[in-house]
């Protein structure tokens, strides 16, 4: 196997939920839904959901190092379980559905455990995190008719992803933020609450990153989430820090803003919580897209400071 090709594994309950959105990201050659950490050999999808197999409901994820970091599918996966439930996955359980994040090397195993603290300081959830850091054992890949199991049967994936109550928790817990405006204000300056919760927009060419030529990555000022590269920065003249492309498609979401009686696209945190800048389409590059964005919504970490930062995982996107 090439070097680049990597793999990562990952149970969260239910496989059929995680297969979906990692399968999308961008660098991810496969998703496979199996079982792994039992004891039964070869086991069948009724012996391990009898809980009697000791293994538990994984996917085994093949992934271009090159292309996405470990770190950005630890991040998509956190983002689909309950991570306090020792006991299953929503409508699901018993302990073939607990969670968990199995490490190939100490590398993966590293990257795992700071997402799991930053998880729970950023989120602050009323009860610990269960989800469990392991070695990889021996993967069984499931039976052919889990494969792919959203797309062969669209509406009872999605019927059941609902009634499980999943997609209401994911819905509720991570595309919300759970401070207070307080918190917000005694942890930024006037300018960054300002431009982060009231949309406000900072002065051009008087900003700290409009024309910052330094190697480095650019994070959410609120969450710490990755999202742009210096690498895909650029002078559009405009005053404001410009760039390309996210590092994480994922990273960003559009909204349309029809404020001051224009129509234009609003560019927010992956979690909905913040305002960074808007989206146009007279960007330099084959894409034609420029995320313009407020210096005051992201912070600045330089690429000699990514391993003290713990974003060492970016720095194959510079």
């Amino acid at each position: 196997m090439p070097e680049n090709i990597k793999k990562a594994m990952f149970a969260g309950g239910c496989f059929w939920c995680l297969e979906p959105p990692i399968s999308v990201l961008n660098g991810v050659i496969s998703v496979i839904p199996g079982y792994s950490g039992g004891h039964t050999v070869n086991p069948t999808y009724e012996q391990v959901c009898s809980g009697a197999t000791g293994h538990l409901e994984v996917i085994e994820v093949a992934f271009n190092s090159d292309i996405i970091g470990y770190g950005e599918i630890v991040e998509v996966f956190w983002r689909q379980i309950d991570p306090t439930d020792e006991s299953g996955q929503f409508g699901d359980r018993g302990s073939q559905y607990s969670t968990a994040i199995f490490y190939y090397d100490e590398e993966q195993e590293a990257v795992a455990k700071k997402s799991k603290e930053k998880i729970a300081e950023l989120f602050k959830f009323d009860m610990p995190i269960a989800t469990r850091i392991l070695k990889v054992e021996k993967f069984y890949p499931a039976e052919d008719y889990h494969h792919k199991y959203y797309e062969k049967n669209p509406y009872r994936y999605n019927l059941y992803k609902k009634a499980s109550g999943r997609t209401k928790f994911i819905n509720e817990t991570w595309h919300k933020s759970d401070e207070s405006e307080q918190s917000f204000r005694e942890r930024l300056t006037p300018l960054q609450f300002d431009v982060t919760q009231n949309n406000a927009t900072e002065t051009p060419f008087e900003n700290e990153y409009w024309n910052n030529s330094e190697k480095g990555l650019y994070v959410d000022i609120v969450t710490g989430e990755p999202l742009f590269s210096s690498k895909d920065k650029f002078d559009s003249d405009c005053g404001w820090p410009s760039f390309s492309k996210p590092v994480n498609e994922k990273a960003v979401i559009e909204k349309p803003d029809f404020s001051f009686g224009r129509e234009r696209i609003e560019i927010r945190n992956e979690s909905g919580v913040s305002h960074l800048g808007h989206l146009f389409d007279d960007g330099p590059t084959s894409n034609g897209l420029r995320y313009c964005i407020n210096s005051a919504a992201v912070r600045f970490i330089a690429e000699k400071d990514f391993e003290k930062e713990g974003y060492g995982e970016y720095i194959n996107k510079l």
